[in-house]
C-alpha cells in the first residue's frame, strides 16, 4: 500500500475502485492527486482488509489489518516518513496476541514479546 505515486487522472473528492464483480475494493478521498484522510481496502469476500489514514499520499497514524475471515491480523502506526512507530501487535488466526513491541523510526526497540496461540509467553527479546 505504500506509494509515493500520485493517482493519475483522478478528480478531487471521493475515490472508489471496484473488483471485477462490482464490489468495492478500495475507497478513500483524493485531493490534488494525493490520498488523504481515511482509506479502506477490502477483500473480494467484502470483508475489510485494512483501514488507516493518509496525508499527502503517505500512510500515517494508526492502521489496522484484518484476515479474510474478518479477524484482526495486525495493528500499528506510521510516522510522517511512513516508518513504523509506536506499539505494533500481530495476532494468531484464533485472535490471540502473537507478538508485540515498539518501533522508533522503523526500527524495533525495547522488549518484544512472542506468544503461543493460547496466549502463553514464548519468548522475549530486547532491542536497542
Amino acid at each position: 500500500m505504500k506509494s509515493d505515486n500520485k493517482l493519475k487522472s483522478v478528480s478531487d473528492g471521493a475515490y472508489v475502485e471496484h473488483f471485477k464483480d462490482g464490489s468495492i475494493s478500495i475507497e478513500g478521498t483524493v485531493k490534488d492527486g494525493n490520498k488523504i484522510g481515511e482509506w479502506k481496502y477490502y477483500l473480494l469476500n467484502g470483508n475489510l482488509k485494512a483501514v488507516g489514514n493518509y496525508i499527502d499520499n503517505k500512510m500515517i497514524g494508526e492502521w489496522t489489518w484484518y484476515r479474510e475471515n474478518g479477524e484482526l491480523m495486525q495493528t500499528g502506526s506510521f510516522d510522517k516518513d511512513e516508518s513504523k512507530t509506536g506499539v505494533w501487535k500481530r495476532y494468531h488466526p484464533n485472535g490471540k496476541l502473537y507478538d508485540e513491541g515498539t518501533f522508533v523510526a522503523g526500527k524495533k526497540v525495547g522488549e518484544w514479546k512472542v506468544y503461543d496461540d493460547q496466549g502463553k509467553l514464548q519468548k522475549s527479546t530486547k532491542h536497542k
